[in-house]
């Protein structure tokens, strides 16, 4: 069975058998950097086109949702180092934080540079699992359509 591809969070709008976040959130999740030293002038940019977290089969069966927060070491040629990688803020569901363990090590970022040279970060990664027909979660965000405005 394949299982559903987890991006990061849009405006929390849930796609199909998907959880989102788009580049967008991804950014404002990477500028919220926690570095050692000083901040770069430039974060790390995430050149994955389709994030590599998976939803693990048997949780999404279940609708069982929840958030993970990973510490993720980013070095100067925007690659991820397993070793590095660890779960700051579980979701409560083992099988939820390995997926995103799991997915971090396929993460490839343009690296964040500092006066222009190329510099290694450490920051924390926030990765959201959804499910389409799951009930929101507390701090999720709810978009509702738009209705016209009615012509006296």
């Amino acid at each position: 069975m394949m299982q559903p591809t987890l991006k990061l969070l849009a405006c929390a709008m849930f796609l199909a058998a998907s959880a989102c976040l788009d580049r967008e959130q991804a950014r404002k999740a990477i500028e919220a950097v926690q570095t050692d030293g000083a901040k770069p002038d430039v974060m790390p940019v995430m050149l994955n086109r389709e994030l590599p977290f998976r939803y693990p089969p048997a949780l999404y069966a279940k609708k069982v949702q929840g958030n993970v927060t990973l510490h993720i070491h980013i070095d100067s040629t925007g690659i991820v180092w397993p070793e590095s990688t660890s779960v700051v803020e579980s979701s409560g569901y083992p099988g939820l934080d390995s997926s995103a363990v799991a997915g971090s090590r396929e993460l490839r970022f343009e690296p964040a540079t500092t006066k222009g040279h190329p510099v290694s970060v450490s920051l924390k990664l926030p990765v959201f699992f959804r499910h389409p027909k799951g009930k929101p979660l507390a701090g999720d965000t709810i978009l509702q359509p738009l209705r016209p405005k009615s012509v006296p």
